[in-house]
C-alpha cells in the first residue's frame, strides 16, 4: 500500500471512530438529562367536610363584681367578713362609726328652729319670705343627707358572691380605695374577641366548650350569654361574653381559659402537613401542585390542623396532585420524576 493509500485509509478510521464517539455522547447526554431531574412523591387531594371550629383565649372574669365603699369620708367601725368569705345579697358587711351622725343631727336641731323663728317673726312682719325659703331650703337638704347617712351607716352587698379583696381594719378612716370588693363566681364569664367575619354565624345561647389551663384536657360547658353590637376598628373585631354555671365553685377569677365554638362544617381541601412548606424568612406558607412532568408553586392559606393533616382556605382546588416528598430542589415550572405515586384519599373530616 502507498503512502497515498495509507492516508486515506487513517482518514476514514477517524471518520468512523468519530462517528461512533459522537453517538456514544449524545446517548450519555440524554441519560444524564433523565438522572438529573428531581425525583418526588405525589398524593391526590380532595375537598371534605371540615368542622369549623376556632379556639380563643381570654382569662375568666366574675359574672358580677361589686365595691363596697363609703360615700362620705368616715371611720370603720367594724368589717363583718373576711377575704374568702361567702356573702348573700342585703348581708351586712360594714359598720361605720356614727360621729358624723351625731354631728349632723345637731346641725339639724339648729337649723329646724332657726327655721321656726323665722316663720314666727314673718307672721308678725318682722322677717322676709326669702329668708324662711332660704333657712327651709337648707334645713331640707340637711334632712336628706342625716337620711343618706344613716342608710350607709351600715354598708350592705347588693350582690351574692365572695369577697375577694379587703383594704381597710377596723377603725381605719375610709378613702379612695373600695373597702370590700365583692365578685359573683357563680357563673362566672369569659369575654373573647371575635373576627368580625363570624358576626353573622355567633348567636347568643350558642353552647361552647371551655378549657382551663389549670385543668388539662377537662372541658367544661359554656354558653353565648351577650354578643356586643359593634366592631373594633383597630382589630376589627367584636366582643363575645360567655359564661359558664360554675356550680362547684371549681372556677376563679383570673384563670386562664380557651373557648372553643363550632361554627358548623364547610368544604375546603384537606392536604397532608408534608405537602406543606414555610418559605424562608417568612410567613408565607406554599405546596407544589403536579400535572404532566411539571409542578407549580402555589402558596396556601392554612385552616386548621387535623391530625397529620391540614385545612387549607386557599391555594389548592380539589383532586389535584400535590408533592409530599422531595421539595427542597423544586420551583415554579420544574420538570420532575413521580416516583411511589400515593394512593388518593377522600375520607370526610369527623
Amino acid at each position: 500500500m502507498n503512502f497515498k493509500s495509507q492516508i486515506l485509509s487513517l482518514a476514514a478510521l477517524s471518520l468512523v471512530m468519530s462517528a461512533c464517539t459522537g453517538g456514544e455522547e449524545k446517548k450519555d447526554a440524554a441519560v444524564a438529562e433523565v438522572e438529573v431531574l428531581p425525583t418526588v412523591k405525589i398524593e391526590k387531594v380532595y375537598a371534605q367536610e371540615v368542622p369549623q371550629i376556632i379556639s380563643y383565649t381570654a382569662t375568666v372574669e366574675p359574672f358580677k363584681s361589686n365595691n363596697i365603699t363609703a360615700n362620705t369620708v368616715n371611720r370603720i367601725k367594724e368589717i363583718k367578713v373576711d377575704v374568702g368569705q361567702n356573702v348573700v345579697a342585703g348581708q351586712t358587711l360594714v359598720v361605720l362609726d356614727n360621729v358624723n351622725v351625731e354631728q349632723l343631727e345637731v346641725r339639724l336641731a339648729n337649723q329646724q328652729r332657726n327655721y321656726e323663728r323665722a316663720l314666727e317673726l314673718l307672721e308678725i312682719g318682722g322677717g322676709t319670705q326669702q329668708t324662711v325659703d332660704q333657712l327651709k331650703t337648707e334645713l331640707d337638704a340637711s334632712k336628706r343627707s342625716l337620711q343618706n347617712m344613716k342608710e350607709n351607716m351600715n354598708l350592705t352587698s347588693p350582690i351574692s358572691g365572695v369577697v375577694t379583696a379587703r383594704n381597710y381594719e377596723n377603725g381605719d378612716m375610709t378613702g379612695n380605695m373600695p373597702i370590700l370588693t365583692i365578685e359573683n363566681m357563680r357563673p362566672v364569664k369569659i369575654i373573647v374577641s371575635v373576627s368580625e367575619s363570624e358576626f353573622p354565624k355567633i348567636k347568643k345561647g350558642m353552647k361552647v366548650d371551655v378549657k382551663l389551663d389549670t385543668y388539662g384536657d377537662e372541658t367544661f360547658a359554656g354558653t353565648v350569654y351577650l354578643i356586643h353590637p359593634t366592631i373594633d376598628v383597630a382589630t376589627r373585631t367584636f366582643k363575645v361574653e360567655v359564661t359558664v354555671p360554675n356550680a362547684d365553685g371549681r372556677i376563679h377569677s383570673g384563670m386562664f381559659a380557651r373557648v372553643d365554638i363550632n361554627y358548623g362544617t364547610a368544604s375546603h381541601v384537606v392536604v397532608p402537613d408534608r405537602a406543606v412548606v414555610k418559605q424562608t424568612g417568612s410567613g408565607v406558607r406554599y405546596v407544589y401542585t403536579h400535572k404532566d412532568g411539571v409542578v407549580t408553586y402555589c402558596p396556601v392559606e392554612l385552616g386548621q390542623r387535623l391530625g397529620n393533616s391540614y385545612e387549607l382556605i386557599s391555594g389548592v382546588e380539589n383532586g389535584v396532585d400535590v408533592v409530599i416528598s422531595g421539595q427542597s430542589r423544586l420551583g415554579d415550572g420544574v420538570k420532575v420524576k413521580v416516583v411511589g405515586e400515593e394512593p388518593a384519599k377522600q375520607d370526610s373530616i369527623n
